[in-house]
């Protein structure tokens, strides 16, 4: 009988699983399920996540549920759970819808700074690049390009694109049919031409025509993109010639006269002033009519961007002398005095620098003066700091080289506020109003009026700043107006010589040099002289001087012009005084002095007791008309109540006894007499505010009234030289043997004097036994009245000497011969009259033997 056998039913297989429906409310899990290695599992998780992080719900119930967050916290979300890592892998998945969706989430997500740092150091760009290929799915590159042109936003990126040759495919793509496309792709060209290496390629990548095409978008936002490549790229020039050689002026003159595209007559301006660069461009606008349209479009426009566009379009053209002529051709100054008037303050500042750059061309500095320098005067007292700079800087460009426009300034009331600029906050400011009163300085009468508003004490705060453009502009003017006796007062008085002294400190080339033309001419009067070595202003020009790199010419002619006004410093320093150094009263010979140390006023060696150092030789005198008239008029004392009354402000009835004895007996006779006067009106001198003056040197005067009486009637100079010599020689000793000079026992006759004066300042007239030192002085003194043109040299071990020019008679025979002046040395020991040509063996004996 047979067996029945039962059949078995086979399993399914053990790799396949059936049919899951999935239902998630968790962002994680789909996440998660980016790893999957089903193509339409990593589809529908791409879709969700895309729908999340743009903030969408999703609308396919089937697979997954996902809540919605707000702002960007969905980005951080997937960012924090991975999401951009597995991302990264799908944008090159063979599956387009997988790549497609992948890629999308990645240009929404870009726009986070944590997704961008992070897809920066995948190197997404480089996968991105090669997808915008043109067999891709467009929408691939819609959401490439967005994605590159949030990243582009970095440096970093904008690098690693351009070295990974993206510039020719985004270039492709602004042909794009698709304008989300075309908008993606020239924002990041536009982002990646800041960098000037992109800058440089696009032009090769004959980018200049897509963008062109742009311009006529139906999309505003592309035209304004493509306006705002082309004025980054157009800063070129070579982008700007392949602008003009494809009718690019055309387009954006078409773009300034239509009234619909009036929200891009900003950029298109822009453009348009970076293509006024060049001469040749500015001139074919003008030949084409373009620029006469572009000022009237200017002209007539209310939009305070386009009026203040347009004047930096005019300032940087007229960069170029040829544009500055081309621009005044077409009337630009009025176009810009109108501009100044408009009520906006970038305006007033585009305009004012325009008119600034303008004044190079001598035509437009000449239109401006005539019609623009009032509006500017006006701007000076504007609030607003820019305004004030900017107009104040047009007014130094107008002034200068132009004695007109400086009177026009004066004319408009501008003196006042310029000087109250002076005062203001920004630099700029203060730097150019000094430079306008300096032009205007130049005429006398507005240098008067400038002064008369108190200039001088104004600038000390300038000359203080810390502003090198300020120190050396303020150095300047005080250089400008020094010259006037009142200016140096009030500078003086005011504090601003110590701030001026400081300036010779300066590192800054230009600083130093203005600030030693200031000190040159500042030291024209001995007042101010004194006080500027007082600052030690004599030790840092020596200093100057001794450097290569630091000297310059002012800082010799300021320490020669110093010294010049303060001969007693010049001449212990120096040890010489020239024909030209005229010693007056108050000169005296303190001796020889090192570098550096500070010589004391004579009032103050005054005041000193008697110690055992040598005497202090001063001069005290007055001219020989007022001796004349003291000899002629015994009843008018007119020196001498000039020059006792200081000296018993401040002298003891002691002292004037002690100087009494320095007369004889006919000048204490007057002193009486002057005395008796002075009593009888005394209440009507002010002893307190009367100024110190050094005592007479009656003897001093009579010696000048003598030699003036017996050495002038004396025909030639020569004549002259040899009589005042022994006439020196005479009132200081006589004729002294060589071999009996160690015997002249002067040393002891001027102790025996310092003695009786109680002091160690002795005037020279007191002295009756003089050596080489005091008689070559007396011989400088005697010959600066008379007008006997001679030297002083001081030598080693009290020896000094006097060096005068003489002309020689012509050889026997020779008649019409002019010979040039020889230097002679005047001997005033040992053969008084006896002149020593200059290098001979006697003239070297006599100054060193």
């Amino acid at each position: 009988m047979g067996k029945k056998v039962k059949k078995e039913v086979e399993p399914p297989p053990k790799d396949v699983f059936d049919p899951l429906l999935i239902e998630s409310k968790e962002v994680a899990t789909v996440v998660l399920m980016l790893d999957s290695p089903e193509e339409e599992i990593l589809a529908k998780a791409c879709d969700a996540i895309y729908k999340y992080a743009s903030k969408e719900r999703p609308v396919t119930p089937v697979f997954a549920v996902i809540k919605k967050s707000c702002g960007d916290e969905n980005k951080v979300t997937l960012l924090g759970l991975g999401a951009v890592q597995r991302l990264y892998k799908l944008i090159s998945h063979e599956n387009p819808v997988v790549r497609r969706n992948a890629i999308m989430i990645f240009g929404i997500m870009a726009s986070n700074q944590d997704v961008k740092k992070l897809l920066r150091e995948l190197n997404v760009t480089s996968s991105l690049l090669s997808r915008l290929v043109p067999e891709e799915d467009v929408v691939i590159h819609e959401f490439a390009t967005l994605c590159l042109a949030h990243m582009a936003v970095e440096y970093t990126t904008k690098a690693q694109i351009f070295e990974q040759g993206g510039l020719e495919p985004l270039i492709s793509l602004l042909g794009s049919p698709d304008p989300d496309v075309t908008k993606n792709s020239v924002e990041c060209i536009y982002l990646l031409v800041q960098d000037f290496q992109s800058r440089a390629a696009v032009c090769e990548l004959n980018v200049i025509p897509p963008l062109l095409d742009l311009l006529k978008s139906e999309y505003p936002v592309i035209q304004l993109l493509a306006l705002k490549t082309l004025e980054v790229i157009s800063k070129d020039r070579e982008t700007r010639i392949i602008l003009g050689e494809n009718q690019g002026l055309d387009h954006l003159l078409t773009i300034l006269e239509t009234e619909e595209f009036s929200d891009l007559h900003v950029e298109a301006l822009a453009v348009l002033g970076n293509c006024l660069e060049d001469a040749d461009t500015m001139q074919l606008i003008q030949q084409t009519g373009g620029l006469k349209k572009l000022l009237s479009f200017v002209g007539v426009s209310t939009v305070p961007d386009i009026q203040k566009n347009a004047a930096k379009a005019i300032a940087r053209a007229a960069c170029d002398s040829e544009n500055r002529k081309i621009l005044n051709e077409e009337n630009v100054e009025s176009c810009l005095i109108n501009l100044l008037e408009i009520d906006d303050d970038g305006v007033k500042v585009a305009a004012s620098q325009a008119i600034s750059a303008m004044c190079e061309n001598v035509a437009s500095k000449r239109a401006f003066g005539l019609q623009g320098i009032p509006q500017l005067v006006q701007l000076l007292s504007s609030d607003d700091e820019e305004v004030k700079e900017a107009a104040v800087m047009a007014l130094a460009n107008l002034t200068t080289a132009s004695q007109s426009n400086a009177s026009a300034v004066a004319e408009a009331e501008g003196i006042k506020p310029l000087v109250e600029t002076l005062n203001a906050e920004r630099h700029g400011a203060i730097a150019n109003a000094a430079t306008v009163l300096t032009n205007m300085a130049m005429q006398e009468p507005l240098r008067l009026s400038i002064q008369s508003h108190g200039v001088m004490s104004v600038l000390t705060e300038p000359l203080r700043s810390t502003s090198s453009q300020v120190q050396s502009r303020a150095a300047l003017t005080v250089a400008a107006f020094g010259c006037d006796a009142d200016a140096r007062s009030e500078l003086r008085n005011a504090g601003g010589l110590e701030p001026l002294v400081e300036l010779l400190h300066s590192k800054d080339r230009e600083v130093r040099r203005n600030a030693c033309w200031a000190v040159m001419v500042c030291a024209s009067d001995e007042l101010t002289a004194v006080e500027l070595c007082r600052l030690g202003a004599i030790d840092i020009l020596e200093e100057i001087n001794q450097s290569t790199a630091r000297r310059n010419n002012f800082s010799e002619a300021a320490l020669e012009r110093l010294l010049d006004n303060n001969l007693s410093q010049k001449y212990s320093q120096m040890g010489y005084l020239s024909s030209s150094n005229v010693i007056t009263d108050g000169f005296y010979d303190y001796g020889k002095i090192k570098p550096g140390v500070k010589l004391p006023s004579l009032e103050e060696l005054s005041m000193q007791e008697l110690t055992d150092r040598r005497a202090i030789i001063f001069v005290s005198t007055k001219t020989q008309e007022d001796v004349l008239a003291i000899e002629e008029k015994p009843r008018r004392v007119s020196y001498e109540l000039a020059t006792l009354s200081p000296l018993t402000s401040r002298r003891s009835s002691r002292e004037i006894s002690s100087v009494r004895k320095w007369k004889g007996k006919k000048e204490e006779e007057k002193l009486k007499e002057v005395a008796e006067i002075l009593s009888e009106v005394q209440d009507e001198i002010n002893l307190e505010d009367a100024q110190w003056q050094p005592p007479p040197d009656y003897m001093l005067m009579n010696y000048i009234n003598d030699a003036s009486k017996t050495i002038l009637p004396l025909t030639t100079t020569r004549e002259q030289v040899v009589a005042l010599a022994q006439f020196v020689a005479d009132k200081m000793g006589g004729a002294i043997e060589r071999d009996e000079l160690h015997n002249f026992s002067w040393e002891l006759h001027i102790s025996e004097i310092e003695f009786e004066l109680k002091s160690n300042v002795v005037p020279i007239g007191k002295v009756k036994k003089g050596t080489f030192c005091h008689r070559a002085l007396l011989f400088k003194v005697i010959a600066d009245r008379l007008g006997i043109g001679c030297s002083l040299v001081r030598g080693e071990y009290n020896r000094a000497w006097n060096e005068v020019k003489l002309v020689d008679d012509s050889p026997q025979g020779v008649t019409g011969l002019l010979l040039p002046p020889q230097e002679y040395i005047v001997d005033l020991m040992f053969v008084p009259g006896f002149l020593m040509k200059q290098g001979s063996a006697e003239a070297d004996q006599y100054k060193y033997i």
